[in-house]
């Protein structure tokens, strides 16, 4: 990290795209077509404004939870992202370690560039996402993997048939170097991501041909008889689909429109996370996903119906600017803002924070 450490996301992010080759941040910062729904989910959370209790007594805020029965020392979880070692040579094991530290769950990605196995040995409490692959038998034996690595919960993620387009990769005409590979489906069949071709996002191609287009309900019914791994689906966003995954045995929903890197025009997911809240109605966990900057959206999210929130974009700052430090020095910053965020809003705990009214400015 910089001399003076930064002391907000903002921060790190502008460090981050200071260090960063044009393509690279532009793969990280960018979203779907004109990106307006990624600037609505930071837009939407700063309407957002909580309702402070006074006068609870309380000394020192207590930030701790279980997601998924998975201890964390605030309610966050690191999100899944691919491909981490495009930012630095130590990729997933550096951010997996940060959260280790941190004491938070750490989500493994189909598209890591690090083994799951090898993740796990950095002793974070592991999740792995995992993405519907058009051969049923790899998704099988990833499963598998993930279960034998220790991991604790699955997340699938739903809101990819195909990768949205992504207007900032294809100017750059962006590809994977050829020591950055998909680490779990390296098997030489699936290499697109590290042929370039002008005016085309490598990494969209690579999806077109390993992704299933076309998954159903069905699916899911299958995979939840497959493991007994609590299962979470990520990309939900309206309440008649958060039903269903609940009538389809899964544990948690993810409120997610993917950080405004799939459907553009997409419902900011704050927007969202109420009525899905009040469709789970108890029976399952509903986390908060895309735009998380501060301790403060954490906040705000658990006051809007979330048991917790996803955190991507930013621990991928920290990681490009200062490897596992600088992962470890982003989740830092939104615990401490979290804890005061609770103090002032006179939260003595999380099911406070839960119970908190909103207003929307």
């Amino acid at each position: 990290m910089a001399r003076e450490e930064p002391l907000t996301v903002a921060d790190v992010a502008r460090l981050a795209e200071a260090r960063l080759p044009k393509e690279l941040w532009d793969y990280v910062a960018g979203g779907s077509g004109a990106e307006t729904t990624l600037a609505a989910n930071r837009a939407a959370l700063d309407a957002v404004a909580v309702l402070p209790r006074v006068l609870g007594g309380a000394e020192a805020p207590n930030p701790t939870t279980r997601l998924l029965g998975s201890p964390a020392a605030v309610p966050l979880a690191v999100a899944p992202m691919a491909y981490q070692r495009l930012l630095h040579p130590d990729g997933e094991l550096a951010t997996a370690e940060a959260a280790a530290v941190a004491g938070v769950p750490y989500v493994v990605s189909t598209l890591s560039s690090v083994t799951v196995e090898d993740i796990a040995k950095t002793g974070a409490t592991t999740w792995f996402q995992l993405y519907w692959l058009r051969s049923r038998g790899l998704v099988e034996a990833l499963v598998a993997r993930a279960e034998d690595a220790g991991c604790e919960a699955l997340v699938v993620t739903v809101d990819v048939p195909i990768m949205g387009r992504r207007p900032r990769d294809v100017r750059n005409s962006f590809v994977l170097p050829d020591d950055v590979i998909a680490a779990h489906l390296d098997d030489g069949a699936l290499s697109r991501a590290h042929d370039a071709v002008a005016g085309e996002s490598a990494i969209a191609a690579h999806t077109a041909a390993a992704f299933a287009p076309a998954v159903r309900w069905a699916d899911i019914g299958w995979l939840r008889n497959r493991t007994s791994l609590p299962l979470v689906l990520k990309g939900i966003l309206d309440p008649r689909d958060a039903a269903l995954a609940v009538e389809s045995g899964v544990d948690a929903v993810v409120v997610s429109n993917h950080g405004g890197r799939q459907l553009d025009g997409a419902a900011p997911s704050v927007l969202a996370l109420p009525a899905v809240a009040e469709a789970v109605a108890g029976r399952a966990d509903v986390y908060l996903d895309s735009g998380v900057r501060a301790g403060t959206d954490i906040l705000r999210a658990l006051a809007s119906g979330a048991d917790g929130v996803f955190v991507g974009r930013p621990v991928l700052y920290g990681l490009a600017v200062d490897g596992v430090r600088g992962a470890g020095h982003v989740l830092t910053l939104l615990a401490a803002e979290f804890r005061d965020a609770m103090t002032l809003a006179g939260c003595a705990d999380v099911r406070a924070a839960r119970a908190l009214s909103t207003v929307r400015l």
